[in-house]
């Protein structure tokens, strides 16, 4: 195992302006996307099985109705591994989890409590190996694994290639013909590194602002 040594975690206002100076000062096209971007929030979420859980809920749901599905989860307190294993599938599937989901969730509890997944160790490898070592949880994917490291561990050099929004942020800040593919998305922001974090906070805000102004023709 890798202990990951890369710059300043995405966990403070600071550490974010500092790693948006660092990709302005790379690529004048991201300078610009900065600038158009307007103000760039973290989003911090809880570490550990809790984070995980939460990013599990919301796959493919808007925000409104994750957050529902999520606030009932809490209602009951199976925030913790062995919380969320006290309870059985009926009452955890009436709270708004799919099926899948709720098999998903219990593989992460149980890999906590007897498999030895410890949460804190994945927060400190390097984001390939700790990528790695979460996909191998069934129903964990590359994506699910990435914006865990991003929001919840703060890494600061994950850049999510396979979210359709930044591909489509990155494909309107660049001026692209055509909206990039994963494994082209992710050659293109190799550059940025390390601060590949900042990168997708940023073309995520990017494409809101874009969207909600007479600015986007690319959707």
């Amino acid at each position: 195992m890798t202990l990951s040594t890369a710059p300043a975690r995405l966990d403070t206002p600071e550490a974010l302006a500092l790693h948006l100076e660092g990709l302005a000062a790379r690529d004048e096209r991201l300078a610009v996307a900065i600038a158009r971007a307007g103000e760039v929030s973290l989003r911090n979420s809880p570490r550990g099985f809790e984070g995980m859980a939460r990013i599990i809920c919301g796959q493919q749901l808007s925000v409104a109705s994750a957050r529902a599905i999520w606030g009932r989860v809490e209602a009951l307190g199976a925030t913790s591994p062995r919380s969320y294993l006290g309870f059985d599938e009926p009452t955890l599937r009436a709270t708004g989890l799919s099926r899948g989901k709720y098999e998903t969730i219990r593989g992460v509890a149980l890999a906590c409590t007897e498999g030895g997944l410890d949460f804190e160790v994945i927060d400190r490898m390097e984001p390939l190996e700790a990528i790695e070592t979460l996909i191998r949880l069934k129903g964990i994917g590359p994506w699910t694994a990435e914006i865990y490291l991003l929001f919840c561990a703060g890494h600061p050099d994950i850049f999510p290639a396979g979210d359709l929004a930044l591909q489509k942020a990155v494909e309107h800040a660049f001026a692209l013909p055509a909206r990039p593919a994963i494994k082209e998305l992710i050659a293109l922001a190799a550059p940025w590194t390390p601060h590949r974090g900042a990168a997708a906070l940023m073309f995520w805000r990017y494409f809101s602002a874009m969207k909600n102004s007479d600015a986007w023709d690319a959707l």
